[in-house]
């Protein structure tokens, strides 16, 4: 896969996913700007891309439009934009019948209209240079129902695709892809709870026919080559990484 010349936007990239998918890139040569509530973590890849990381809350629009025009000021251009930004409120988060309303709409703002307000300004600029490529992270937990659930997670996530979709139509005229990776159980903090109980863990894993936990790296693979040129003819669509789990009767 080529990437000569690009440059990309990373938000999430405190850790887990989206720290990989940055650190896929830059090991590939790309400059990445990440964004994310958390410090710079330890581990980012040294080069042979560069890299700038902004550690701030993207709670209002103003936020993200001066998160986004920091990440120009950087790049220069954003051809890659990839969105990691997701919470799961474990516990908090429940079915829809009796989920504190707060608690939805704080869900919602953070997995979904976080995304819409960062979409409306990279867009704009991706169609500024001619074309770009979006990657949006949702969840397999968005294809199905759970006798446990965590609806606003759940619905945020499944929201994410359909919003996939109506991008990728309305700007392909632009040469502006739009897709999603649909992580399976993916070993990352968001699943700290696995640390204190390894037989959870291992039960999950059992469950899952390639008989494994995804990595952070799995998703990142999946993420770059939607991203690269490879998936030029690509867009809205989803690509499931879930180690055959969805696939099960």
């Amino acid at each position: 896969m080529q990437f000569t010349g690009k440059k990309a936007l990373v938000t999430g990239a405190g850790g887990g996913m989206g720290l990989a998918v940055a650190n896929d890139l830059i090991s590939r040569g790309i400059d990445v700007f990440m964004i994310d509530a958390k410090p710079e973590p330890e581990g980012v890849t040294d080069g042979p891309g560069g890299h700038s990381f902004l550690s701030t809350h993207l709670s209002t629009e103003m936020d993200v439009n001066a998160a986004v025009a920091a990440a120009i000021k950087y790049l220069g251009r954003i051809d890659y934009f990839v969105n990691t930004i997701g919470v799961l409120w474990l516990g908090r988060d429940r079915s829809a019948i009796d989920i504190d309303l707060d608690v939805w709409d704080a869900v919602m703002n953070i997995n979904l209209k976080l995304d819409v307000m960062l979409c409306r300004k990279v867009i704009p600029e991706m169609q500024r240079i001619g074309g770009g490529s979006i990657v949006h992270f949702s969840s397999i937990d968005a294809l199905r129902g759970d006798r446990k659930p965590q609806d606003a997670y759940g619905a945020s996530k499944a929201a994410l695709i359909r919003l996939s979709k109506s991008l990728a139509i309305q700007f392909a005229a632009d040469g502006i892809r739009s897709n999603v990776v649909i992580p399976g159980p993916t070993l990352t903090p968001m699943q700290d709870r696995w640390d204190n109980d390894p037989d959870a863990r291992d039960r999950v894993a059992r469950a899952i026919p390639l008989g494994r936990l995804a990595e952070a790296e799995d998703m990142a693979a999946a993420c770059v080559f939607l991203l690269s040129d490879n998936a030029r003819y690509i867009t809205g669509t989803e690509l499931i990484v879930d180690g055959g789990l969805t696939a099960l009767p």
